[in-house]
């Protein structure tokens, strides 16, 4: 096991590529927590722009909050929001051209929307849970293209 202060990955060697992560998950909670979130009808401000915006922020700053995750050049950050009967999807894809991947700040984009919500919901839906987060695709690099589906085929 090497030690936790040698640093981080030499990517120096690399040349920088364009590369895309996505990942999802899911803030499950009962219906009429649901259709609050999706109608704005929560006491604590407008809760997909909040969330949305909070992702955009967290993407950014996750060399910052990840300590061997190197600082890549984002170029593009989106999320968007499904909505079921029980659930709330939230997705954030991340471009970037660099040496290294966002597949990181993909998943802490994601996660930091659902949390977002999550408080925003937890007065009215005290059971709801953060769930299934996960990166869902890959391009770019020396791995090349990857799906979730395909890794579970």
């Amino acid at each position: 096991m090497g030690d936790p202060l040698e640093g981080m990955v030499d990517v120096s060697e690399r040349e920088p590529t364009p590369r895309r992560a996505a990942a999802e998950g899911l803030l499950l909670a009962d219906p009429d927590a649901v259709e609050a979130i999706r109608e704005n009808r929560l006491p604590k401000s407008d809760p997909i722009p909040t969330a949305r915006a909070a992702a955009l922020l967290a993407v950014k700053e996750t060399p910052r909050l990840v300590p061997h995750c190197h600082p890549i050049h984002v170029t593009s950050a989106q999320v968007r929001f499904e909505f079921a009967v029980n659930s709330v999807r939230a997705v954030c894809e991340v471009r970037a051209l660099d040496r290294t991947g966002p597949q990181v700040e993909a998943m802490q984009g994601v996660t930091t929307a659902l949390l977002v919500l999550y408080d925003m919901v937890k007065a009215v839906c005290p059971t709801a849970q953060i769930a299934r987060v996960a990166l869902v695709e890959k391009e770019g690099g020396r791995s090349g293209h990857w799906r979730a589906e395909e890794a579970d085929a």
